[in-house]
């Protein structure tokens, strides 16, 4: 055995790893045991866990196995040297992940994942986010690292000291080590494939699947991923393009002789309920996070006494799906129409900065005047680079509130409140005369830290800064707009929606939880009818079309989604939904879920929180197949576009 003591320093770190991650699994099933122990067999978790525990430290410890058995017993004081650096570091970085853990579950329903990665391109924003949001866990999380440095300093210097071993024993050892290591790694030696995250899914909750692993691997795998992960075909299966664009085609429900170019394969005419010789200008207010929990007029909190008040005015729809859980996938659909995929949002690609379509290119062609108006700073999630390269001419972010000398009512951690962004977009319509003109504005009030002016609403709860009061705030806010504008000469001729990004949280115990993906949409405009309701299944990029048609708008786009207003009551509603690396393709009742190297599973939705199990429809599972791979070759070739000539 002392020939095998050159081993303790790769011993050790291997163990040490396995303990920190094993003791973060159990207390988050102990934080999350309401969810987690209610699912049948939940104890799966610790032998899965375990195995990808051992297959994430086989993986750090092959650069210090190679170390400790190649180089000579010369270097043995520089292999030291590196392994207590190179062995602490790593270590620090499976505590940190770990640590940050419960927090980004309790947002976000899962592990950290590529959503953890994109927040590190905004250190500024988060960190005062964090710092005001959740000061206790930024205390416990610098309190156990501080700890954790201390005894580092103390115990790892001989913890991984190269003990002195003959170096031939080290040589022949050495197969033998990287032998195990590499079993480690892949998990198994008789399966065909290397075991890897989709392994761990043993159950239709997608918050129990994912303690089946650690987080230092699902951020690695996340980060690794980003150069593949735009080909959805490696993930979920393979369609050629033509059969693609024919499945998709089928549900867009305009006649053949409507598509006009077959190099643009979605490119059609809509045809709008009443083409008007001076179509209506349109207005999106884009809610941050405002879910239909928190709606009154959808049977949610009473939290919007202003939304449901101007209900009474307009078309409000009760039964719209969102198609994702962040801000640029909500973007992405009310502004373009575009499919979700698995890949990043539009709104952040490079393919899309320039030529891809959107309602602001369109309209801009027919002599509209297009914006963005923004609260806060345009460059977050790349916004102003892709609004300026696709037909906005003009974008209004947190510098232009800055330089215009107006007394606003607040400035917070992401942006000018919400009625100051109501206030300046009211100016500008005003300031556009008989212009007509196409506008998104794009709330910032309902995010943590939730900020918001005094005085404004009856707090709902106490302290102040909590989602439900922001949520009554961003209410507020949605009728200073309204009643502004309705004293304005150019409100008898604009359409405005008011339509929610996404949920605050999309958490729930199926693999996609379809309840947080329902989403307030309400729209007022001259020839809307009052007090109507759109109750039939819609999704978030049926949207834009429907904008189209009230504001009798005769066009030529690539947009699947459908124009509510012309839409037979004979066709299905249809609603699509990416939920992380899950997506959902819902018709009525019929729901077929796609997730990563796995075979798609349908399930009967009784209700949006109630699922059945269902025998798979070979046509609806390729139906989804298809949505899916037709948003990666329209983005690919770049073909989601005008063409010029029409």
């Amino acid at each position: 055995m002392k020939r095998l003591e050159y081993l303790k320093p790769l011993l050790y770190f291997f163990i040490i790893g396995l303990v920190v991650m094993t003791l973060s699994r159990i207390v988050l099933v102990f934080i999350f045991s309401d969810r987690i122990t209610a699912t049948e067999n939940f104890w799966y978790i610790f032998p899965l866990g375990l195995r990808m525990d051992i297959i994430m430290m086989s993986y750090l410890s092959f650069i210090p196995a190679i170390l400790i058995s190649i180089l000579p017993k010369a270097a043995d004081k520089f292999t030291s040297k590196f392994l207590t650096i190179y062995c602490t570091v790593l270590l620090f970085f499976v505590l940190f992940m770990e640590l940050t853990t419960p927090d980004f579950i309790e947002q976000y329903d899962t592990r950290p994942n590529k959503l953890f990665l994109d927040y590190l391109i905004y250190p500024k924003e988060v960190a005062t986010m964090l710092i005001k949001a959740r000061p206790l866990s930024i205390v416990l999380i610098l309190a156990v690292m501080a700890l954790g440095i201390w005894g580092a300093t103390k115990i790892t210097p001989r913890l991984f000291k190269v003990r002195n071993t003959s170096y031939k024993y080290r040589l022949i050892l050495f197969p033998i080590v990287a032998f195990l290591l590499f079993w480690g790694a892949r998990g198994s030696l008789t399966s065909k494939r290397p075991i890897n995250a989709s392994n761990s899914v043993f159950s239709n909750d997608q918050l129990t699947n994912v303690m089946g692993v650690n987080s230092l691997y699902t951020v690695v795998f996340a980060a690794y991923s980003m150069k593949h992960e735009s080909n959805p075909s490696k993930l979920y299966g393979n369609m050629e393009p033509d059969e693609a664009y024919r499945r998709v085609k089928k549900y867009i429900d305009v006649t053949p002789k409507d598509f006009t170019d077959p190099q643009i394969p979605l490119l059609h005419i809509q045809h709008p309920d009443s083409v008007m010789e001076r179509p209506y200008n349109i207005v999106i207010f884009l809610q941050e996070s405002l879910g239909a929990e928190y709606v009154g007029c959808l049977g949610g909190l009473p939290l919007t006494p202003n939304l449901d008040k101007w209900a009474e005015e307009g078309l409000l729809f009760t039964n719209l799906y969102c198609t994702g859980t962040r801000s640029v996938r909500g973007i992405e659909a009310v502004t373009t129409g575009f499919l979700p995929s698995p890949s990043e949002s539009v709104v952040k690609l490079s393919n899309s900065q320039s030529g891809f379509f959107t309602l602001a290119d369109l309209l801009s062609r027919k002599g509209y005047n297009t914006s963005f108006i923004y609260g806060g700073m345009a460059n977050f999630d790349n916004m102003a680079s892709f609004f300026n390269g696709n037909g906005f001419q003009n974008i209004l972010d947190e510098s232009s509130f800055d330089k215009d000398g107006a007394q606003y009512a607040m400035k917070g951690t992401w942006g000018y409140s919400d009625e100051d962004l109501a206030v300046k977009a009211n100016n500008y319509f005003k300031s556009l005369g008989d212009k007509p003109f196409f506008s998104l504005m794009f709330s910032t009030s309902n995010h943590e830290p939730f900020e918001f002016p005094d005085g404004r609403i009856e707090l709902y709860e106490q302290p102040k800064n909590t989602v439900h009061n922001a949520m009554k705030y961003a209410d507020y806010a949605i009728g200073k707009l309204l009643d502004l504008a309705k004293e304005e000469a150019y409100f008898d001729n604009t359409v405005f929606i008011i339509v929610a990004d996404h949920n605050t949280r999309t958490y729930g115990k199926n693999l996609v939880p379809v309840n947080k993906f329902h989403i307030p949409a309400l729209i007022i405009a001259p020839n809307i009818d009052k007090g109507i309701k759109y109750e039939r299944l819609c999704s978030q990029i049926d949207i834009p079309a429907t904008l189209l048609s009230i504001a009798g708008v005769e066009n030529v786009n690539p947009m699947p989604g459908r124009d509510l207003m012309t839409l037979p009551d004979s066709v299905a509603g249809r609603s699509i939904m990416q939920f992380h690396e899950i997506n959902g393709f819902r018709v009525e009742d019929q729901i077929v879920i796609m997730q990563p190297n796995k075979e798609a599973l349908q399930f009967q939705i009784v209700n949006d929180t109630t699922f059945i199990p269902a025998t798979l429809d070979p046509e609806l599972a390729k139906d989804a197949l298809a949505h899916v791979l037709a948003a990666f070759y329209l983005y690919k070739d770049r073909k989601y576009t005008i063409d010029d000539r029409k």
